[in-house]
């Protein structure tokens, strides 16, 4: 990420600092959750500070947004796989529930219908790091299925990283960039096209 790393992002990458950047991390998370705007003025008065020393905290209201959703696409991401039906990978399927569970959200439902071109800059461009991180941990997916056998693409890691998370995208935010109504299954069913289950996991070669 560029830049200096703000407080909260300090304390949530483990190093010491004071707690009241977790507190209001934590406190927008759960209104995030709930489906409620964050506003930086309510944080601050709930916190029982004032706007100035929450700024300091978590660098700004777009900084506070991205290390919420980022923890909790990094949480989704990392659930135990569901079930596939035969006809994609295991990390299509993976993929295909972040979608799915991304759009059924309270919080990004709300962020998304009220805040689109909001969270599109922000989820989508590298100043933010969420965007680098989404990249770097569907890479991490996608090389660990590979090693597995459960994965044989011919697109390098790096290149099947990129373009899952621009599917992705395209299909979270595509109120935003057509009008359309979002669709969990249209993804998929892209999603399963460019990660089909090998022929014969147990021979696939492994690519990194």
């Amino acid at each position: 990420m560029a830049g200096t790393p703000t407080p909260l992002q300090r304390r949530l990458a483990g190093s010491a600092v004071r707690p009241g950047a977790l507190d209001a991390f934590l406190l927008a998370r759960r209104r995030f959750q709930a489906g409620e705007r964050i506003d930086m003025q309510a944080l601050a008065g709930e916190l029982g500070v004032n706007r100035a020393t929450l700024y300091r905290w978590v660098g700004s209201r777009e900084l506070l947004l991205c290390e919420v959703v980022w923890s909790l696409t990094e949480r989704t991401l990392r659930r135990d796989p569901p079930a596939t039906d035969g006809t994609g990978s295991r990390l299509a399927a993976v993929l295909s529930r972040f979608v799915t569970d991304t759009l059924a959200h309270r919080g990004m439902r709300r962020f998304l219908e009220e805040e689109g071109e909001c969270a599109l800059r922000l989820l989508t461009l590298s100043s933010g790091g969420f965007q680098p991180r989404l990249v770097g941990l569907v890479r991490e997916l996608a090389a660990a299925e590979t090693a597995a056998g459960r994965l044989a693409s011919p697109i390098p890691l790096d290149d099947l990283a990129y373009t899952l998370v621009r599917v992705i995208e395209s299909y979270v935010y595509l109120r935003t960039i057509t009008g359309e109504e979002p669709d969990g299954t249209r993804a998929a069913r892209v999603l399963q096209a460019l990660l089909p289950r090998p022929a014969d996991p147990g021979r696939s070669a492994g690519r990194t």
